[in-house]
């Protein structure tokens, strides 16, 4: 059992995937962490120097592999891994996958000043992610099993939300 969680940059994938890999006993795979291993720098490195189509090719590469492992994980997924029909597919077919969500406004003020995301060092990151969601809400929603807000409610809040959604999938906490 694969458990994906896909949404926007910054939503909170990374540090809801490790709480919700201790909950259930399961291995984390930060596959951001495990694309920088691969390529070995970091992806802003990676993206300003080879370019976005080069990147997206590594990330996919980095999916397969770990969603072909064997063992339970959950995966924290790049906001961006919804872009390419493959990912998507393999997603759909080897994971049970949460899409978290939450306006363009409220992850702004999370990523502010994060110069780490190579996507939002623009001069409207407001715009930018605007123009992201919109581009990528719908595929977020074609790819996910189940749907959680993470924008008003707190870490904890929305770990409970999406305990109830894996527990409707059959999935109970180890």
């Amino acid at each position: 059992m694969k458990i994906a969680l896909i949404g926007m940059p910054a939503i909170g994938k990374t540090t809801l995937g490790r709480k919700l890999a201790r909950i259930y006993g399961m291995d984390f795979v930060d596959l951001d962490h495990a694309i920088e291993e691969a390529i070995g720098c970091s992806i802003r490195e990676y993206f300003d120097g080879m370019g976005e189509a080069a990147f997206r090719d590594v990330e996919s590469r980095v999916l397969a592999d770990h969603v072909a492992r064997p063992g339970a994980a959950v995966l924290s997924t790049g906001g961006g891994i919804v872009l390419r029909p493959e990912n998507r597919a393999l997603l759909r077919q080897r994971c049970l996958v949460a899409y978290l969500f939450a306006t363009p406004e409220v992850l702004l003020r999370r990523v502010r000043n994060d110069r780490t995301r190579p996507l939002l060092q623009v001069d409207d990151p407001l715009a930018r992610l605007q123009e992201l969601y919109a581009a990528r809400h719908p595929l977020y929603q074609e790819t996910a099993d189940f749907h959680v807000a993470a924008d008003a409610a707190g870490t904890r809040a929305v770990l409970a939300e999406l305990q109830r959604h894996l527990a409707v999938h059959g999935l109970q906490s180890a």
